[in-house]
């Protein structure tokens, strides 16, 4: 009899095709549930509604070091994106660049949010701005109220500190309470054209490109995770699952680069995944632990630097171990 599995991911094009049954994951009867990020992650975490979800890379690392996570990640990394283009300014803050930002009050909707972490980790490898030179703020973005999904004590040498209750950063960011923002999500105020409001790089494209070109670091967002006690009973399901989303992928690929009708909406797709492919290689989204590695163990010391794991933990460590080696034939 198929295992019967509740798995809750966002629904991408490169999810797409197992969510939609194209793609099965073998021995499995799989009931998928489309969720924003944010809700995913607080029901996966503070409830472990799921059999299998998509998570936060950072939350999840926290609970990997304090040995007590509910789940056990494989290397699918469906969430990915460069963060250049989340940095926010109010531009009468007097910031121009990310050197300016010592000493500035910066929000955040949580310290320990990956996209924020891979920010703070770039500032100071490239730019030499390190957390503690940055006054932190976090709460919510568009909505007051908003929890941490993992408890956090800062480090001592930073500060960090929840935004009055009833406010939002978004609106803080407008009225110049805060001097910046780095968020996953845009801020209404920025989308809306509020003339004090602007990127710290407008040209953040070219920024990114130069980044990956240097580094070679495409920064992971979200990986998909397993139940402990789903494993425990069913330990063939981590590669079974693996197997199923790298499919998905590949269809999604297939898509982007179709050269007759695009199957993508937009009318110059197959002309931009061109040039991705030359800047980043064919698999330019890679699943899977060693063509990942680096940039794993970029964000794990990141994640250790600034406080957020209590140790440094070994990439090999977050995932199981099932799928930390590809089967050939």
């Amino acid at each position: 009899m198929p295992l019967s599995l509740t798995v809750a991911l966002s629904r991408y094009d490169r999810t797409l095709a197992v969510m939609d049954g194209r793609v099965a994951i073998e021995g499995c009867d799989a009931t998928f549930i489309d969720l924003e990020p944010e809700e995913m992650f607080h029901r996966a975490l503070h409830h472990e509604e799921f059999d299998a979800a998509e998570l936060s890379f950072s939350n999840y690392i926290s609970l990997v070091a304090e040995g007590n996570s509910p789940y056990i990640g494989i290397p699918a990394f469906t969430g990915r994106k460069f963060r250049h283009s989340g940095i926010f300014i109010n531009t009468r803050s007097g910031i121009e660049k990310p050197e300016d930002f010592k000493g500035k009050i910066v929000g955040a909707p949580e310290y320990q949010v990956t996209a924020v972490t891979w920010i703070r980790g770039t500032f100071e490898d490239d730019y030499g701005v390190k957390p503690s030179d940055i006054r932190w703020r976090w709460g919510g973005l568009q909505q007051a109220g908003r929890k941490q999904k993992v408890a956090f004590t800062p480090p001592k040498d930073v500060e960090l500190e929840g935004i009055p209750e009833g406010n939002t950063l978004q609106q803080m960011l407008a009225d110049g309470e805060i001097d910046a923002l780095i968020s996953p999500r845009a801020p209404s105020c920025f989308e809306e054209g509020h003339p004090d409001v602007a990127r710290l790089f407008p040209n953040y494209i070219e920024v990114e490109k130069d980044y990956v070109r240097r580094t070679g670091i495409f920064p992971i967002m979200h990986l998909v995770a397993i139940h402990r006690r789903i494993v425990e009973a069913n330990p063939w399901l981590p590669v079974s699952l693996f197997k199923a989303l790298e499919q998905a992928k590949s269809l999604a690929y297939e898509d982007c680069a179709y050269n007759n009708n695009p199957r993508i909406t937009n009318p110059w797709i197959e002309s931009y995944t061109t040039e991705v492919r030359q800047l980043m290689g064919e698999d330019y989204w890679p699943y899977g632990f060693e063509e990942n590695r680096e940039t794993i163990e970029t964000f794990l010391r990141y994640h250790h630097q600034h406080g957020l794991s209590g140790r440094q933990l070994k990439a090999e460590e977050i995932f199981a171990a099932s799928t930390l080696e590809r089967s050939r034939i």
